[in-house]
Formats: C-alpha cells, sequence, structure tokens
C-alpha cells in the first residue's frame, strides 16, 4: 500500500509532516489576524505531528533522506518562524528603536534556528536517533518562545526589551554545546 511505501513522497509518515507544515500555515495567517490564542493551539497540533512523524516513520521503516528534510523544513516552519512572529507580533513596540532592536532580534532567532536545523541536517542519517541533541532543539526553542509570551502577556515580565533579550538567550542556545536527552 502507497501509505507505507518509503519510496512514495506521500507516505504515512510524510504526510504526518505535511499536516504539520499545514498547521505551521495557517497559525502564521492568525498572529496576523491578532488571534494568538488559535496559533497557539495550531502550534501545539503541530508539535503533536512531529512527534508522530518521527515515530511513524521509524515503526514502519519509512525514514528517508527526504523525510528528514521535510521534517526540518516543517520544524523551521512549525517551530522558528510562527513562534518567532507570535511573539514579535504579540510584543508593544512604541518607538522605533524598540521596534528595529525586537526585529533584530528576532532575526538573529530566526538565523539561529535555520542554522541549528541545516547542521543537524548535515550530522543525521535517515532512521537515526543520536542519544542527546546537540543544543536546544526547534521545538523546546519554541515552547521556550511561548513560555517567553505567555509571561509577557500575564505581565510577569511586562518589558519588551527584557523578552527580547531573553529570545536572543534563547536564540544562541539552540547553537549551543549543550546536551539535551532525546525522548
Amino acid at each position: 500500500m502507497w501509505l507505507f511505501d518509503k519510496n512514495n513522497r506521500f507516505n504515512l509518515a510524510n504526510l504526518i509532516t505535511f499536516g504539520n507544515i499545514a498547521c505551521g500555515v495557517i497559525a502564521l495567517y492568525f498572529i496576523f489576524k491578532g488571534d494568538f490564542f488559535t496559533a497557539i493551539v495550531l502550534a501545539w497540533i503541530a508539535g503533536a505531528l512531529d512527534i508522530a512523524d518521527g515515530k511513524v516513520a521509524r515503526k514502519f521503516n519509512l525514514s528517508t533522506e527526504f523525510g528528514v528534510q521535510l521534517d526540518s523544513f516543517a520544524d523551521f516552519l512549525s517551530f522558528v518562524i510562527m513562534p518567532s512572529f507570535l511573539l514579535f507580533y504579540a510584543l508593544k513596540k512604541d518607538s522605533t528603536f524598540e521596534l528595529v532592536f525586537i526585529g533584530i532580534i528576532f532575526i538573529f532567532y530566526i538565523i539561529s534556528g535555520l542554522r541549528r536545523l541545516v547542521e543537524f541536517n548535515l550530522k543525521v542519517e535517515a532512521g537515526e536517533v543520536e542519544k542527546y541533541f546537540t543544543g536546544v532543539p526547534t521545538p523546546l526553542g519554541a515552547i521556550i518562545l511561548w513560555i517567553l509570551y505567555l509571561l509577557y502577556t500575564y505581565k510577569i515580565i511586562p518589558n519588551e526589551i527584557v523578552i527580547a533579550i531573553l529570545t536572543a538567550v534563547v536564540a544562541w542556545s539552540l547553537n549551543s554545546k549543550i546536551k539535551i536527552p532525546h525522548p
């Protein structure tokens, strides 16, 4: 059956990854509309799909180089671009300086996330799972950005510049030497 054909670009594992991508794109739409709650729900669905695609690929021997690349593209969209835009659009930017400063931080986050995913792809073999990630994985980085969003929204950390600086620290951690156990 084509769903379990490793060479079919639309096998079950890849279809799950395409679902992750769809959630990321639709979440961006809701961010631009200012509906952050719906965007966050879609982000969590994307996260569940990201876990599921890898498990399905390994269980049914569907891991391929195409799937690895597709998964990283999905991660870039759903766990780098989308949470960056969510937090950026949520922050109040009262001056041109704040807009530029915060914008540069989020561009740094996006470039850091992309670099991490490219480096990961250069090191990984299809179907292989390392015991530890080196650096914070992009889905965990996204969770941290969502936590920063909550801390800002609930005025626990009401300062936009502090949130931006914390975002820069998360961006740095994506390509750091920190060891994170693989689930």
